[in-house]
């Protein structure tokens, strides 16, 4: 990864070539018959989604980019490709919902890059447990979005499920290579956050 998937990713594109992309989940489903306020509901949801995978895409970056092992480098390449899956089936389904994307992306794009440099300098089983502890959140709180999303909304529902599980797989990479467990404080920070990230990016 480098400065192309940075820029890439500000403008909301796929970070892989468009034939090696992923099915969006859900996809071959006849389209929900949603109300006006289910649609915003379910737009509002996925933008914060679409937000994550933004921020998910610039921390593996700048934690690639200060990772000391290779093998390390190539497992966040690798998990990078899967959330720009993620990143692309969001967008898609916001559109199709008739939503927007967050205006702020560029914002938190850069702090998440900030963050997951730092990381990864501070060192690999650090970055690791930052990780860990970053997709354990991500994984709770898309569990809130199944919940809150529409019944009807089966799109929706398909890919934040999908989502869900490869979040986990990821976590457990890195709890499987070495992942330092975080101190308290610094995962209260994490929710704190997370939590002013997601109530913002529900409106702007």
């Amino acid at each position: 990864m480098g400065l192309s998937q940075c820029i890439r990713t500000l403008q909301h594109l796929p970070s892989h070539k468009q034939g090696e992309m992923r099915s969006i989940p859900g996809n071959q489903l006849e389209m929900s018959d949603l109300s006006t306020a289910e649609k915003k509901q379910s737009a509002a949801l996925m933008r914060i989604n679409h937000t994550g995978e933004v921020c998910a895409q610039a921390l593996y970056l700048g934690q690639s980019l200060t990772a000391r092992s290779n093998d390390l480098r190539e497992k966040f390449s690798q998990s990078a490709k899967e959330e720009s899956d993620h990143l692309y089936w969001c967008e898609q389904r916001i559109h199709d919902l008739g939503g927007r994307t967050s205006y702020l992306n560029p914002l938190w794009f850069t702090g998440s890059l900030f963050i997951g440099t730092v990381a990864g300098l501070i060192g690999d089983k650090w970055s690791l447990g930052f990780l860990a502890q970053t997709e354990k959140q991500v994984g709770a709180h898309l569990s809130k979005h199944l919940q809150a999303l529409p019944e009807k909304d089966l799109q929706s529902r398909n890919i934040v499920f999908i989502m869900k599980q490869e979040e986990a797989m990821h976590e457990k990479m890195a709890m499987e290579n070495g992942a330092a467990i975080l101190p308290q404080s610094m995962t209260w920070g994490m929710q704190l956050l997370a939590k002013v990230m997601t109530s913002v990016t529900y409106y702007v």
